[in-house]
């Protein structure tokens, strides 16, 4: 059975606290397994929950701040302790290529993941599509503004078409033949069209520390989940913009404008101990969808198809 979900290892930003482990967020995509951010404690984290290093195929940098990325060696070695089999693929700014290849090399180890680069360059789609026409959805990276380069991540489920069962009794077309159908376009006089109706692909987009800034609404745009970061309240706005952080209230100010069905709020600074004062934040900036402010070792499920 497929399982998408976001299982959330941190939800520190800077620091870790008593309570928070550093940043590290994996989203199960049916057969996927990517790794997001993964901070200092990643691959401890993983041990908590169900998810092996076995499950990861592919792990997304924003960018190369030691809270997002100084559990990567771990994770790293981890991968090459127990075998992992098939290939996985590290995106992050081409930037930062010299910070990466320190991280891949922290330390001596026996080598033996099959870790292909793939440096994003600049905005656009970075896997699926047309150059990777296996993977079954397109991944977008999109230019963040923070005091390093950074960029977020968009993943993009192709649109379907969702069978009609009374349009297809009504047609005589049943059984095997409604795949024939579904491969062919037409069968027997009968064309897709009228016996199904459009049904959008599932959108889900990884925003962290970042200003307000045309890639954070882009990236947004439509989603069925946005985990994004909310690293201070709102009465400390003039400090998120200096450190080229968001709030709660402009975080959830973004989710409304972008039709957003499933918001996640995370990357708390350590000077707040209740996290229920960003879910208030981004309630009164006007976000009515689903909303939660994350919690380490908790999983989110992604909302069902439309």
């Amino acid at each position: 059975m497929s399982v998408r979900e976001l299982v959330v290892l941190g939800t520190a930003s800077q620091v870790p606290t008593r309570q928070r482990n550093h940043n590290g967020y994996v989203l199960l995509w049916d057969g996927e397994g990517i790794l997001f951010d993964p901070g200092e404690g990643t691959q401890r984290q993983m041990l908590h929950t169900s998810v092996a290093a076995h499950d990861l195929t592919r792990i997304c940098l924003t960018h190369f701040h030691g809270d997002h990325t100084l559990g990567l060696p771990g994770v790293i070695q981890h991968m090459s302790l127990d075998g992992v089999p098939h290939e996985v693929t590290a995106h992050y700014p081409a930037s930062g290529q010299a910070y990466f290849e320190r991280l891949r090399h922290a330390t001596p180890f026996h080598d033996t993941v099959a870790l292909r680069q793939a440096p994003v360059t600049g905005p656009g789609v970075i896997a699926g599509g047309e150059r990777e026409p296996e993977v079954p959805f397109t991944l977008e990276a999109r230019e963040l503004s923070h005091r390093i380069d950074a960029f977020g991540y968009r993943l993009t489920e192709p649109d379907t078409r969702r069978m009609l069962p009374e349009k297809l009794a009504e047609r005589g077309i049943s059984g095997p033949d409604v795949g024939l159908l579904q491969r062919s376009g037409e069968l027997r006089g009968v064309r897709l069209e009228e016996v199904s109706e459009p049904r959008e692909g599932q959108r889900f987009a990884f925003v962290m520390d970042t200003r307000l800034c045309d890639g954070v609404y882009e990236l947004a745009q439509g989603c069925d989940m946005l985990v994004i970061e909310a690293t201070f309240l709102h009465a400390d706005a003039e400090l998120a913009e200096v450190s080229g952080h968001l709030t709660a209230f402009q975080a959830g100010r973004v989710a409304a404008e972008a039709g957003v069905r499933h918001l996640v709020l995370t990357h708390f600074s350590q000077r707040y101990q209740d996290t229920a004062l960003f879910a208030a934040e981004a309630r009164a900036a006007g976000f009515e969808g689903t909303l939660t402010a994350a919690q380490d070792l908790t999983r989110v499920p992604v909302p069902k198809r439309r």
